[in-house]
């Protein structure tokens, strides 16, 4: 069944075949799961159903590159004691990964499901999601296999802290070797902890390394707390992309950068907001990475314990008020962004790429009650997500 959406006042496509990726007056027919045209809403052909966007902006659904979905408990107090002038350390994960264990593959998924849907209603229509708070290779294997029947990329985080009482020399191993084998099945990639409390270069190194050599794309969590070797150990193993990067030089910026140039496809520097906000740390400097070079995505970090957020457009009103970028950027970062940074900027395994609007994509986008983009920023927490289409279906 295709779709007609027109009377679109603004059209953002991140389609860099076209002179401007803000067209106005525009339509999209939908084709089953993909984008069949775009194009001006004057020569639009016909579809077998017509939707009215009455001038209202129309943009690519939300592709969140980052977040820690599959837990269970509650860690308000944590945030509590934060707010209360506590700095945030790593160990806090530990008290997540108690409840996560004890939690019931049921209980797991519902509440899965339920961040899922909560980022849908705001936009979200690719997400990523990792393991990570079961630290065995039972609840790592749970994990993977409860997100994979809801989330559209699941990511290994079996290298996020050494559990309590464990042995670091043995863990290493275990996620190196039989726990790595046994999700394998559910995951497209590995991330690393790199980080005071965590994993530190040599360890990073070794859990890159391991991945790559499965076939598993990769990730690192780097620069959170403060400066370490995560960025350089991510662009050395050609990982996809590095994550938070509130503590940079202008060496790690220069090598993300530099990771790009030449037609290279370089580490994408994925900025978290709203973690930032959270544990009160430095924001990421965004624009700095832009102005240099740097392919930047923007992710929700959505998780129990710095980041209990899905809201994209939290994010990225965050991203121009307070970050510098300006709208069509963190829009651009919070989209096509997320999607490089999850190798969905092209087709892939039979997955369609997403985080555009144009011919082929997946036939994902959001309209707002709003008639530009500009008013994602303009009018910061308001709820503007009108309508929300994922793989062609009404979401929203």
């Amino acid at each position: 069944m295709s779709i007609l959406i027109t009377n679109i006042g603004e059209l953002t496509t991140n389609d860099d075949s076209l002179a401007n990726s803000r067209v106005k007056d525009a339509a999209v027919i939908l084709d089953g799961d993909r984008v069949g045209w775009v194009g001006s809403a004057a020569d639009a052909p016909a579809a077998d159903e017509l939707v009215d966007a009455a001038g209202r902006a129309v943009l690519p659904g939300w592709v969140d590159s980052h977040t820690h979905m599959v837990f269970a408990g509650d860690r308000t107090a944590e945030f509590e004691a934060r707010m209360a002038g506590e700095s945030y350390a790593a160990g806090g994960i530990n008290v997540t990964v108690s409840a996560t264990r004890a939690a019931t593959d049921d209980e797991l998924r519902v509440n899965l499901q339920r961040l899922v849907d909560e980022a849908r209603r705001g936009g979200t229509t690719t997400m990523e999601t990792k393991t990570g708070y079961g630290l065995t290779v039972a609840d790592e294997v749970r994990s993977a296999r409860v997100a994979a029947g809801i989330v559209d990329e699941v990511t290994f985080l079996g290298a996020h802290v050494v559990p309590s009482g464990s042995d670091r020399d043995e863990y290493l191993s275990l996620v190196t070797g039989e726990m790595l084998d046994a999700v394998a099945p559910f995951v497209s990639a590995v991330d690393v902890f790199c980080e005071t409390g965590a994993f530190d270069a040599v360890e990073t190194a070794r859990i890159l390394e391991t991945a790559a050599s499965k076939g598993l794309a990769t990730h690192v969590h780097g620069n959170q707390l403060g400066h370490g070797p995560g960025v350089q150990l991510a662009v050395a193993h050609n990982s996809l992309s590095v994550d938070h990067l509130g503590f940079l030089d202008d060496k790690d910026v220069e090598a993300l950068a530099e990771s790009w140039r030449n037609g290279g496809r370089g580490t994408v520097a994925t900025v978290l907001p709203a973690c930032d906000l959270s544990t009160r740390m430095p924001l990421a400097p965004a624009k700095q990475l832009l102005d240099a070079g740097a392919v930047v995505a923007i992710a929700s970090n959505c998780n129990p314990g710095t980041s209990y957020t899905s809201s994209m457009n939290f994010c990225v009103a965050t991203a121009v008020l307070q970050m510098g970028l300006t709208i069509e950027q963190a829009v651009r970062a919070a989209t096509l962004g997320g999607a490089i940074a999850l190798g969905r900027d092209t087709e892939r395994a039979g997955k369609p790429r997403v985080g555009v609007i144009a011919p082929g994509a997946r036939a994902d986008l959001q309209m707002l009650g709003a008639p530009s983009i500009t008013h994602l920023a303009y009018r910061p927490g308001m709820p503007l997500t009108a309508a929300v289409w994922a793989a062609g279906r009404r979401a929203v």
